[in-house]
């Protein structure tokens, strides 16, 4: 049995899938851009500003689920420019101070055409 978990604080599904999913014990969370849940706009052109928004997000959506950062085991990140790489971490560290498992690779393009996406899994 599983939960679907939906919150306005991150943005509302683009496509048929959920923000998230909550399953034995663990929520499985759909990747994140930089949507401003408020106003439904990416509002920043710059990697820092769309990573914030990002982590704006995941972190509503861990709210959500019941659980918070520290409880993330899993993210994978994408990025459209592995040229990001440093500036992206600077502001991901800030967030996952407990250093869950990652995975981060460069995608041709993301959705709306974005800098940063990412996902993540944590224990409820």
């Amino acid at each position: 049995m599983f939960k679907v978990i939906s919150t306005d604080k991150a943005p509302g599904a683009i496509g048929p899938y959920s923000q998230g999913i909550v399953c034995n014990g663990f929520l499985f969370a759909s990747g994140q851009i930089a949507i401003n849940p408020a106003s439904g706009e990416v509002e920043s052109a710059t990697i820092e500003g769309q990573t914030e928004q990002v982590m704006k997000n995941i972190g509503g959506l861990l709210e959500a689920a019941g659980t918070s950062y520290e409880n993330v085991v899993k993210t994978t990140c994408f990025l459209a420019d592995m040229g990001d790489f440093g500036t992206f971490n600077e502001i991901y560290a800030k967030y996952f101070t407990s250093k869950p498992a990652r995975s981060c690779v460069a995608a041709k393009a993301l959705p709306k055409g974005v800098l940063v996406e990412v996902e993540v899994i944590a224990a409820v």
